[in-house]
């Protein structure tokens, strides 16, 4: 018989059991609230403070109504009108 081979996502998958645990959880925080301070750095660097307030506003709803549309369009919006 032929022995079947398993991918390494597949190994890795059933290492952790299928769920996330809590210091994988604490990792993708981690990594998502670092990303999300160095874009709102970002942004105050580019645009004057009106503008930098409007976008962070809208970066902040966007994740609260898990759309990022709303943000895209804040972004275009001020970039057309420049």
């Amino acid at each position: 018989m032929r022995k079947q081979t398993r991918s390494i996502l597949d190994e890795l998958s059933q290492i952790s059991g299928g769920k996330p645990t809590t210091l994988v959880l604490e990792s993708r925080a981690n990594h998502i609230i670092n990303s999300a301070i160095n874009l709102i750095n970002t942004i105050r660097e580019q645009y004057d403070e009106p503008e930098a307030a409007e976008l962070e506003r809208r970066l902040i709803n966007s994740i609260r109504a898990q759309e990022p549309s709303k943000f895209v369009r804040g972004l275009r919006k001020i970039t057309e009108d420049k």
